[in-house]
């Protein structure tokens, strides 16, 4: 008895102590076996741009990695298709020069294939954001080289002009029913601009920036005076999603304050209702 009883409390603390570790571990490296993979870095991207006729260039990651991957030399050229599922239309919403690229040893397999989102005929803001799904179609210069299978979605946003950096005065209703919180708050806060349309705070919920580390505050887009706030990980280095609820966050024209409501999961959900108030 005494023996099934250290079984278990043994497998109970190896199951918990392994579902805590992520391994930073490349495809396939961990048992030094299979291909090299050549693909896209990233697997979900935003690109936003003003719909003001002209046409915005962007860069988009793309990597060879793998357990043998560092003793190649040869050149690899990998080829790009667009996915049918893709609701964006190439020479409408965005145009490559070039459906290839060449990734050297020299450059330790890293690249940046170039992509143009066009704005020309494009009258802001559109009902549904048009997505671009992309894949490797082939990857050649080397027999143990092989397509990744990692699709990127790509949304473009087309934006109106957007202006949104700044200091602001915030006023935060947040709630986290399991453990009983209700509470308001009230701070001052920090805007950055970090692409068209695209902002960073310095402060999340209820937190000062101190308690948290990582990149602080959060990413949110402004597409014609709509908030959105894309899923995300806390602070960029947590496990705890960041998410905005869908069709309540945004930024009146006429004063510059801003309304959102976003959640933060972990332990038990938190909930915030946020103004931001232009302090100056």
């Amino acid at each position: 008895m005494k023996t099934i009883k250290y079984i278990l409390i043994f497998v109970f603390c190896f199951a918990s102590f392994t579902s805590c570790i992520v391994e930073d571990t490349e495809p396939s490296a961990a048992n030094g076996e299979g291909p090299n993979l050549a693909g896209f870095n990233d697997s979900s991207l935003n690109l936003g741009s003003v719909a003001d006729g002209q046409a915005y260039d962007f860069n988009l990651k793309m990597e060879v990695k793998g357990p043998t991957y560092k003793e190649m030399t040869s050149d690899i050229e990998v080829t790009i298709a667009v996915d049918p599922a893709s609701t964006a239309i190439e020479g409408t919403h965005f145009k490559f020069t070039s459906k290839k690229i060449t990734l050297s040893a020299s450059n330790n397999y890293l690249g940046l294939l170039p992509i143009t989102m066009l704005t020309d005929g494009i009258v802001a803001p559109l009902d549904v954001a048009p997505v671009l799904i992309l894949r490797v179609s082939e990857a050649s210069g080397n027999n143990n080289v092989v397509n990744n299978g990692k699709l990127l979605k790509i949304t473009l946003n087309y934006l109106c002009f957007s202006n949104l950096a700044g200091t602001y005065n915030v006023n935060v209703h947040y709630v986290r029913a399991a453990s009983g919180i209700d509470e308001i708050l009230n701070y001052t806060d920090v805007i950055t601009e970090t692409g068209s349309g695209e902002y960073r705070t310095g402060l999340i919920g209820h937190w000062a920036a101190a308690d948290l580390g990582g990149t602080p505050g959060f990413t949110f887009l402004d597409v014609c005076n709509v908030i959105t706030i894309p899923q995300q990980n806390l602070v960029d280095t947590y496990s705890n999603l960041v998410e905005g609820v869908s069709g309540t966050s945004s930024v009146d024209p006429e004063t510059g304050v801003i309304t959102m409501q976003y959640t933060v999961t972990g332990g038990n959900l938190r909930e915030y209702w946020v103004t931001y108030t232009p302090a100056n």
